[in-house]
């Protein structure tokens, strides 16, 4: 679509949207930019007529509810309106899932670059009473720049559908060993950063989490190379890769916090005294959750398992180490 009709159909919406009256075609010509002008000539008059027809089946195309009518018995010729009920979408309505997914999309757009886009969909998203808690309570943010260096390369590769070159450190071997991989797309699971793909050597998808990534991943050949998959699922595929066995962390919330974190947990109800909400939350990856705690502060407690109690108090330590020392 030509961009000066598309604002002639943007400012067209906004017209009718912004009067609960039904105005004439005349009324529309002499308001909205961009129609032909009354000079008082048939020429003038039937481009109009056509580029009005034109525009008011695009409206209806594209699913905006454009009716016709008259506002009182005494109009002579029928109008136009948008009732701004039907046009307006519904409530948004995110699961706990969806949610987190919102707010970490925003974490990695600011990474690439997308800081201003991410930016207006999360004021968008809040405006409609969505909470991403993209920051939580407090500044703990994972620093995809700096703490996942092989992020910026491999997301690029994956994007231009080059051919990567890598050395990865596998837990179980002493030394770091070659890869060469076609990637497929970057992925979060549980708190780290994975890239799948086809693993050129042995002929087999695999997962490669972004930390054993040692140096800097270097493209190699011509962009569009390969292309994934038709029915590519990341997240399927580090499930069956990647994903642990399940595990259970009670926490305590104060009511009216963590809306976030209470979206995909189970309620055990309030405790004893009645201050604090126990949460029942269950996760393959302890150690991601403990930093989505962590960034809550003091509006959530571990009560088990001990572990992930410990995990939370040692990231809050360094952050508050690290806030003593700037």
């Amino acid at each position: 679509m030509a961009a000066k009709r598309a604002e002639r159909l943007v400012n067209l919406v906004i017209a009718l949207l912004s009067t609960r009256q039904y105005v004439t075609a005349a009324r529309i010509r002499a308001t909205v930019p961009g129609y032909e002008a009354d000079d008082g000539t048939d020429r003038a008059d039937e481009a109009f007529k056509r580029m009005f027809e034109r525009d008011k089946a695009e409206l209806r195309e594209m699913g905006v509810p454009l009716e016709t009518g008259r506002t009182s018995a005494f109009d002579t010729e029928d109008g136009y309106r948008i009732a701004r009920a039907d046009y307006e979408l519904p409530e948004i309505q995110l699961t706990g899932e969806e949610a987190a997914a919102v707010g970490l999309a925003l974490r990695l757009w600011e990474s690439a670059q997308l800081a201003g886009a991410a930016q207006s969909a999360l004021v968008k998203l809040r405006a409609a009473g969505v909470d991403v808690e993209a920051g939580g309570g407090i500044p703990l943010q994972p620093r995809l720049g700096a703490g996942e260096p092989a992020f910026e390369p491999v997301y690029a590769a994956a994007r231009d559908r080059r051919t990567l070159q890598f050395d990865y450190q596998r837990p179980d071997e002493d030394a770091p060993a070659g890869r060469r991989v076609q990637p497929w797309g970057v992925i979060a699971w549980h708190g780290r950063w994975y890239l799948g793909g086809l693993d050129l050597d042995r002929q087999q998808p695999r997962m490669f989490r972004l930390s054993r990534v040692v140096g800097t991943p270097k493209a190699t050949g011509p962009a569009g190379a390969f292309e994934p998959p038709a029915d590519l699922d990341l997240g399927a595929m580090v499930a069956s890769q990647v994903g642990g066995q399940e595990q259970v962390v009670v926490v305590r919330a104060r009511p009216g916090t963590a809306i976030g974190l209470r979206r995909w947990a189970t309620s055990l109800g309030p405790t004893e005294d009645g201050t604090e909400d126990r949460l029942e939350l269950r996760t393959t990856e302890p150690w991601g959750l403990a930093g989505q705690l962590a960034a809550l502060g003091a509006d959530v407690v571990v009560e088990s398992p001990a572990e992930v109690r410990e995990a939370v108090i040692a990231r809050l330590t360094r952050l508050a180490a690290m806030g003593a020392s700037a």
